[in-house]
């Protein structure tokens, strides 16, 4: 099992979607598009904050549960960021630290109860970490209307400090060995001798941990 893990505007997507092809794995992607809560999140923070996390905690649950009974799969989304993602919503004053708590509490409980043991975690966590202006051009270009600042100035400083929360959270991770790819510097989309060179250094990764070999 590889998870990835990043920022809005990272990548995660399409890196998962190329790797499923390199590895000849099956990839698991977020809930999004197909996401009612999401638009009404970015309407209204702290009505919907907390309703939000509890979707995703729902779908990312049973994503874990599907990919354990394949050999080899990928997901676009770490379960572990989300607490992230929460916290922030909650120091910005759009959820309370209650509500964090609780949610935090519930992820311990509901991953307890899954089956599998060491298997709930990742072989492997990929983490895409870009730019603050990389990540604010990468969302203008998907068009998404509820997540333009345009729309919504205030998402201008939600971004900024989601983006600088990122380092920390990937430096204090420890569920599974973990590499960390520059966005910036390796535009894997659109340039095909950047992916390769990512492709490598994710299979020496995987080669080094004993996860597969090459």
């Amino acid at each position: 099992m590889i998870v990835l893990s990043g920022t809005i505007g990272a990548g995660k997507t399409s890196l998962t979607k190329m790797l499923a092809q390199h590895l000849d794995s099956e990839a698991f992607y977020e809930s999004v598009d197909d996401n009612p809560i999401l638009p009404l999140f970015y309407e209204d923070p702290k009505k919907y904050g907390f309703l939000l996390q509890i979707y995703f905690l729902n779908k990312r649950l049973a994503q874990i549960k599907k990919a354990q009974v394949v050999t080899k799969n990928i997901l676009d989304r770490s379960i572990f960021e989300d607490a992230l993602l929460f916290q922030l919503t909650a120091d910005l004053d759009r959820a309370t630290q209650t509500e964090v708590d609780i949610y935090k509490s519930l992820v311990d409980n509901m991953m307890a109860e899954i089956p599998g043991g060491a298997s709930k975690d990742p072989d492997l966590l990929i983490h895409v970490r870009v730019s603050f202006d990389t990540m604010l051009a990468r969302i203008k270009k998907r068009g998404r209307s509820y997540e333009q600042i345009d729309e919504n100035p205030s998402l201008y400083e939600y971004y900024q400090a989601l983006n600088s929360r990122y380092d920390d959270w990937f430096e204090n991770y420890d569920r599974s060995p973990k590499i960390q790819i520059d966005g910036d510097r390796f535009d894997f989309v659109e340039n095909p001798k950047a992916r390769a060179e990512v492709f490598e250094m994710i299979d020496a990764k995987l080669s080094e941990t004993g996860v597969l070999s090459f």
